[in-house]
């Protein structure tokens, strides 16, 4: 299994909005800025986490995406599958038809069920690694930043809330 670009955009994207959604909708543009990723490929994305019931959009100024449940009721492996990316091992995305016999009639190759357990266990992972949890290191990250920030530059010290939103209004 690779996880493609889809995946990671996404799961990227839920990131900056979730980290971000505090003070209303926010727009894929500024998601698209901040992340460098294309804002047709965003809208595509979005138009899928949307259908999911990921995210909920509001029209009109001030409009943009928010988070359509808690982010600690999101896993990764609800974004993963949500945009349509595949969490599959196997050489025949799970059929079972990946060996040929001699007779020509398709079976399991001999290592299907090795790679169909990995998938498994990939989804299992993905599945217990919630939204919420990303966006806690990731304001763990911005906070330590901030503090060695401090220390080089030795200026006056900031709050940790004041550093993350500070540096959330930035970049991720």
């Amino acid at each position: 299994m690779r996880l493609t670009t889809k995946g990671r955009f996404a799961v990227t994207a839920m990131i900056d909005l979730a980290l971000r959604q505090h003070s209303g909708p926010v727009t894929l543009a500024t998601i698209s800025e901040r992340q460098n990723i294309s804002l047709s490929y965003l809208e595509q994305l979005f138009g899928k986490l949307r259908r999911h019931q990921l995210v909920d959009s509001t029209r009109g100024p001030g409009g943009g995406y928010s988070l359509a449940r808690l982010a600690r009721h999101i896993t990764v492996a609800d974004i993963i599958f949500a945009v349509d990316e595949p969490i599959d091992s196997t050489y025949c995305g799970g059929l079972g038809n990946c060996a040929i016999g001699p007779n020509g009639e398709r079976s399991k190759c001999m290592t299907h069920d090795l790679w169909a357990a990995l998938s498994r266990k990939m989804v299992d992972f993905l599945d217990s690694v919630s939204l919420q949890d990303l966006v806690d290191k990731q304001r763990m990250r911005l906070l330590e930043e901030s503090v060695r920030n401090q220390k080089k530059t030795k200026r006056q010290p900031v709050s940790g809330v004041e550093a993350i939103q500070k540096r959330s209004s930035t970049s991720v």
